[in-house]
């Protein structure tokens, strides 16, 4: 990183731990840029869907990655000039994008593009390696979990508001599968930066999580 590179601050955690929602009110209260790096995996994993491409053949998503024709809009995202806002949230998107996330080939044709999004006058990055592989010289790294119980409660209330009917012990099974999935990848696993610090948000609401990162991002050395 250069001297006048822009900042950046680091979320990561596990799915449905907040991270996302905590990201982008900080990046908001700073008027900071804000890259939601899952909604890539996301929308590789709903490529490969689309063109049949099996989850497990690594060397065929990441082709699919390297070719992925996206823009970002403001809150909205489009895959190959359609509107695909709605369809990364699917649940069958959710966890393929842990499955194809398992890639070396498929992080690494990402990486670039997530650099990108680092222009002035900073950026939130928001993901599971941002600190440790996409931004290792952010200057602040959080690492945003929960307990799967509540992780798992987040997650249902979410789906039940939007009228999808689904069980608590599924969506907790299928959490603990994706966590398992994340920390044991031998590209890029799920773990804490060494410099990051442990926002445990089971008992913290969204503002008070939001107030701890900011207050982090005040205190740091420039």
């Amino acid at each position: 990183m250069t001297a006048d590179a822009p900042v950046v601050i680091a979320v990561d955690g596990p799915a449905a731990s907040g991270k996302g929602t905590i990201a982008a009110a900080v990046a908001r209260a700073l008027g900071f840029h804000y890259l939601d790096s899952g909604a890539l995996y996301r929308l590789v994993a709903l490529k490969a869907l689309r063109a049949g491409t099996p989850f497990a053949d690594g060397g065929a998503v990441a082709a699919l990655a390297r070719a992925l024709d996206v823009r970002f809009d403001g809150g909205s995202v489009s895959l190959d000039g359609a509107d695909a806002t709605a369809a990364i949230r699917a649940e069958a998107v959710s966890a393929g994008a842990s499955e194809v996330a398992v890639h070396a080939a498929v992080r690494q044709a990402l990486i670039d593009r997530q650099r990108a999004f680092r222009r002035p006058p900073g950026l939130v990055a928001d993901g599971r390696d941002m600190g440790t592989v996409v931004f290792p010289d952010a200057r602040v790294k959080a690492f945003v979990t929960a307990s799967a119980d509540e992780r798992a409660r987040r997650r249902h209330k979410q789906l039940i508001a939007k009228g999808i009917s689904v069980t608590m012990d599924s969506l907790l099974r299928d959490i603990r599968e994706r966590d398992a999935r994340d920390a044991g990848r031998a590209a890029a696993p799920l773990k804490p930066a060494d410099d990051a610090v442990l926002l445990d948000t089971t008992n913290l609401t969204i503002d008070e999580a939001v107030a701890r990162v900011l207050a982090l991002y005040r205190a740091a050395p420039a």
